[in-house]
């Protein structure tokens, strides 16, 4: 235990020694906010970051546009056994139309970045050659033994940093999930900034839809009737909803805008554009509110003698499932380091939003804990684009890298809890697809 607790405030450490290098490189990202898929600024400053010679210890091995365009890889580890340990720390660091990083993305690749540097210090300061033990505390003599006669770490296991992009639109981690990008991994950690600290939140199922109402164009004053008006559709499909909601369970949500109303007021509309985002507990429910919903666009078309082109997304957005096991161990690491968290009630009645990496939890144990950046400021307003990028924010960001890194070490080396994460992993999953199957 004191050989693990001496690994933990190396990691901090660690996180500390790198805290400008860091703090710059997350401005860096802030300074230049990119829209979805087109990330290319913050994935260049995030690959010299790994590939640069500054950094402590042995190199790290960058793959740039790596399965995606703007998504890279940073591995560090040899990895010579036929199955390593794999971790894996995940970057996000696209930004949002008109308000720059008012979900402090930014924050996000800082997270991930911090903590992968410190779980790679740590591994690095055991420079004896010693019996290294998956889920063996360092120094005992017990458990299955991989003997490694340099650094352990270099034999044992290998830290992956995965670059992600699009999570606020299209979802990037999607798209590398189809591209194996996940595959091998054994655990996946990321930590997203909001109002208050939780080790887990739960995020919900998402689905967008486009829609586009067809109609015909005519004089609106001289001969109204010759025309087929799209914008008396597109009105009636959002009343419609807005009549629905009454019948709307309490967890479920329908946001949307018109994105093409017409073109000038006296011309009937021909064309209108709609684009909504549907939000729900389960994939289950979500399934049963997309029925609903589009069902109100159709019978807007039928009213108004439009025709009606309805389009989701390619990428629904999952639930987060959550893992007690690697939850209890965070919430720990991170008391020990003066993080306050959220009530149990709290978390079961409060909320949240949907994430991609919802949908990485349904293929590898992971955790997206949330936490405090100094502000009380809102997620997707100006004043959180602010906090994102002031100084304050950078205490509880890297308060927050160094308790992912100190769980990865849980991870590594407590007796039985790789197991227990995975155990839990697929209890859930389990429970998941029997009480909310997906037809």
């Amino acid at each position: 235990a004191a050989a693990l607790e001496a690994l933990k405030q190396r990691a901090c450490e660690s996180v500390d020694l790198n805290a400008a290098r860091l703090g710059a490189l997350s401005r860096d990202i802030w300074s230049c906010p990119e829209l979805a898929y087109a990330e290319h600024q913050a994935h260049d400053a995030l690959t010299r970051f790994f590939s640069g010679g500054e950094l402590p210890g042995a190199a790290w091995a960058v793959q740039p546009r790596y399965k995606l365009g703007t998504a890279f890889r940073a591995d560090w580890g040899t990895a010579t056994r036929r199955e390593p340990l794999r971790l894996a720390f995940l970057c996000e660091y696209d930004a949002l139309p008109g308000l720059g990083h008012a979900c402090g993305h930014n924050l996000i690749a800082e997270v991930g970045a911090a903590a992968a540097l410190a779980l790679k210090a740590a591994l690095e300061s055991l420079t004896e050659p010693v019996a290294v033990q998956v889920g063996t505390a360092p120094g005992s003599g017990a458990g299955r033994c991989l003997t490694a006669p340099d650094s352990l770490s270099v034999f044992v296991l290998q830290i992956t940093v995965l670059g992600t992009p699009a999570e606020e639109q299209g979802g990037g981690k999607i798209d590398l999930i189809k591209a194996g990008a996940f595959d091998g991994l054994d655990v996946v950690f990321m930590a997203h900034p909001s109002q208050e600290n939780a080790a887990y939140l739960p995020d919900v199922a998402e689905h967008d839809v486009t829609v586009k109402y067809y109609g015909k164009a005519s004089h609106a004053a001289a001969y109204p009737w010759e025309g087929v008006n799209a914008l008396d559709a597109a009105v009636l499909a959002y009343n419609n909803l807005s009549v629905l909601r009454q019948q709307m369970k309490p967890t479920w949500r329908v946001h949307g805008i018109i994105k093409n109303g017409g073109v000038k007021p006296n011309i009937i509309p021909s064309y209108t554009e709609l684009e909504f985002y549907l939000r729900a507990p389960s994939r289950k429910e979500l399934s049963v509110l997309t029925e609903k919903v589009e069902n109100c666009f159709k019978s807007a078309a039928v009213a108004t003698g439009c025709k009606v082109e309805i389009k989701g997304g390619e990428n629904d957005y999952y639930n987060v499932l959550p893992n007690k096991s690697l939850q209890k161990i965070y919430k720990e690491n991170g008391k020990k380091l003066g993080i306050d968290f959220i009530s149990e009630d709290a978390i079961l009645n409060g909320l949240s939003g949907s994430t991609d990496f919802g949908n990485v939890t349904f293929v590898v144990p992971g955790i997206h804990p949330y936490f405090y950046i100094g502000s009380d400021a809102l997620n997707h307003t100006e004043q959180y684009t602010e906090a994102a990028g002031s100084q304050t924010a950078q205490f509880y960001t890297l308060r927050t890298a160094k308790a992912l890194a100190m769980t990865a070490l849980d991870v590594i080396f407590k007796p039985g809890l790789l197991e227990e994460v995975r155990e839990d992993f697929r209890e859930v999953k389990l429970k998941e697809e029997q009480i909310n199957p997906v037809e």
